[in-house]
């Protein structure tokens, strides 16, 4: 499962050289390539529970809106998956 997150981002940090730098700013709330690294990284040093899964649910969302150019959505997501993985 890990391997295939750290595909998923990979894909996502390609993703986020290719998509053009005004959809980036009209996402709002982070959703870049860098914001994505970091909660991922939050959520990977998180002991195993239910809100890990939850937060590792919320970035595979993130990742899938922002390879799809719904950086709204992206943004959304990602949020949701920060806020998890500052839950203790």
């Amino acid at each position: 499962m890990i391997k295939t997150l750290i595909g998923a981002a990979a894909v996502a940090a390609v993703a986020c050289a290719v998509v053009p730098a005004h959809a980036a700013k009209r996402g709002g709330v982070g959703c870049s390539g860098d914001n994505l690294g970091k909660t991922e990284s939050a959520i990977e040093a998180m002991a195993d529970s239910e809100v890990k899964f939850a937060a590792e649910r919320e970035m595979s969302l993130a990742q899938d809106a922002m390879l799809n150019g719904r950086m709204g959505e992206c943004g959304m997501h990602l949020s949701k998956a920060a806020h998890a993985s500052m839950a203790k």
